[in-house]
């Protein structure tokens, strides 16, 4: 956290006004690390064709929340103890004596905090008042009047990719499978935030949400990944998860994974991460045990990193059913979260139907006339019984007589249906993931008896691509030094700065720190001759190349194939 902080990576919030906990800076160089990431995130994605981006508002109308569960369920369980009013989340209490302590009630966390004894982080006493849950999202009011819309800064992205569901299935000409994706902040109001980065009030976050049809064949090809062993820990048998090394096409046969589409987000989330890299004995997957998992969910496998705070979620794969699409449309009775499914044969279907007599259901209910032949066409039963409440379907209830309807026999040719399509979900916790390539590629050596740190990122996500040094800043080499910063400048997507001040030796120490792949050295033989020491940020090797070579081969993606 010292190197992160004086480097500009990555720091508290607003420490100048005291901070505040679960807020967090990416400064100059963290900046460009969490852009690298996004984008390739983003290319991963959308290079497999039939994924789209969109961008929603991070401000959400509680109706849309209210549908989603949020208002009445995201919630975390807090204890407040009675001799400090320090307040902690009781399942970060137990974690010790649970294996899964946030799938408990607030009864069985008081229960546990009893009977272990379990103190208080701050004034090490153990008197807890009753644990009770605490909605975790941020309120606020959408307009300028004193009553406003009640609305909330979004806990997820997800809402908005369900909701623009109509408009992604017209993109995609309504075949499925499809799906969407999208990066920007979460915001979710943490009773005790901690581990630096693990846990924040505000967050980057990016998901996935991809629709199928739950009747289709879902089978992927997985031959690609048929040499590598992911490390899983299934769902356990008899009370314990054990781990195993299995490769996924194996792992999906013998239903561990239950399901092909979770299967293939799983293998190309392993896929990502190593890209951008990630060390890949430090990944595993955790499958949701039945108590823990979403009610809606049939499977859900969250994919952990190892770094300084142990195994960590950073990945959710969920196969989320038809859940949210569902509960979208029933809160508001809109049918335009549906696809159209084609029978392999059409159904001729001969039956009686309620028709509406439109000379009476017109001056009876006027505006309203056309809910109601809508409604009794609707009808699954014929009715027997005179008059009979109908439904609208929009809270109101309207009486039907039998002057009002006719019953008609119909003949007619069904060809498809609509239908509620399921979700896979891939939900990615960027700053976690960024905290873990940080750690993962933290090298403390030495040099010269002095304490000397690398940071070895991928070339993907290094916040810079090139440092360009002059060995002095005189006698021409600054001049020929960022004359030669503004050409590499030119080339499409490469990442330069210059340095200048200091040692050289401290300047190669500063790149490396930040994890710059590539040094550039102007000194006295470039004025010369025109070329420059290129030196590699993981050896320390260095070799001699022409100003023209080192641009051409920059230009073709790395300096990688010179050394």
């Amino acid at each position: 956290m010292s190197m992160l902080k004086r480097r500009g990576i990555i720091f508290p919030a607003f420490s100048i006004h005291g901070g505040i906990a679960g807020l967090f800076d990416y400064g100059p160089v963290g900046g460009r690390l969490l852009r690298k990431v996004q984008q390739q995130w983003r290319e991963h994605w959308l290079s497999k064709g039939n994924i789209v981006e969109i961008d929603s508002p991070t401000i959400t109308p509680e109706t849309v929340l209210q549908a989603s569960g949020h208002v009445s369920a995201f919630n975390d369980h807090a204890s407040e103890c009675n001799s400090c009013s320090a307040i902690f989340r009781s399942d970060h209490l137990v974690e010790e004596y649970q294996q899964n302590p946030d799938s408990l009630s607030g009864t069985q966390l008081d229960t546990i905090l009893a009977e272990n004894g379990i103190s208080c982080p701050s004034c090490n006493k153990s008197d807890w008042a009753e644990s009770r849950p605490m909605n975790l999202m941020f309120g606020t009011k959408i307009g300028a009047t004193r009553g406003g819309r009640q609305a909330y800064m979004r806990p997820e992205t997800a809402q908005g990719m369900f909701l623009t569901f109509p408009m992604i299935q017209r993109h995609f000409r309504n075949r499925l499978p499809y799906g969407a994706i999208q990066i920007g902040k979460g915001y979710r109001n943490e009773i005790s935030p901690r581990q630096g980065m693990i846990r924040q009030r505000e967050f980057n976050m990016a998901e996935l949400e991809y629709f199928i049809d739950p009747n289709a064949d879902a089978s992927h090809d997985f031959s690609k990944w048929n040499e590598i062993d992911f490390q899983l820990i299934p769902d356990p048998i008899d009370g314990e998860q054990k781990p195993i090394n299995i490769d996924i096409g194996t792992a999906l046969t013998k239903n561990i994974v239950r399901h092909p589409t979770v299967a293939m987000f799983m293998a190309e989330t392993f896929d990502f991460l190593i890209k951008i890299g990630a060390d890949p004995s430090r990944i595993r997957f955790r499958q949701h045990e039945s108590d823990e998992m979403a009610h809606y969910a049939s499977d859900c496998w969250d994919l952990e990193m190892h770094g300084s705070y142990g195994w960590i979620e950073c990945v959710g794969i969920a196969h989320r059913g038809c859940y949210d699409l569902g509960a979208h449309e029933e809160a508001t009775g809109t049918k335009e979260l549906r696809a159209w499914r084609d029978f392999d044969e059409p159904i001729e279907v001969d039956k009686e139907v309620v028709s509406a007599i439109g000379s009476v259901v017109g001056p009876a209910f006027r505006q309203q006339a056309g809910q109601v032949s809508q409604a009794l066409s609707e009808l699954e039963t014929i009715p027997t019984a005179f008059p009979f409440d109908l439904d609208l379907n929009d809270g109101n209830v309207v009486s039907i007589d039998d002057s009002m309807v006719e019953v008609v026999r119909i003949q007619e040719t069904i060809r498809g249906e609509w239908y509620l399509p399921h979700v896979v979900e891939p939900a990615f916790g960027l700053d976690r993931i960024i905290w873990h390539l940080l750690d993962h590629g933290y090298e403390m050596t030495s040099k010269e008896g002095e304490e000397y740190l690398i940071l070895h990122l991928s070339e993907s996500v290094a916040p810079y691509e090139v440092v360009v040094l002059p060995l002095f800043e005189k006698d021409g080499m600054g001049k020929i030094a960022k004359e030669l910063q503004c050409k590499l400048l030119a080339i499409n997507g490469i990442g330069v700065y210059y340095d200048g001040t200091r040692s050289i030796g401290r300047r190669y120490a500063r790149a490396d720190e930040i994890g710059v792949p590539w040094a550039i050295t102007v000194d006295y033989e470039s004025m010369a001759d025109g070329t420059v020491t290129v030196r590699r940020r993981d050896d320390q090797s260095q070799i001699r190349i022409s100003t023209d070579d080192l641009i051409h081969h920059l230009q073709s993606g790395s300096l990688a194939s010179v050394f």
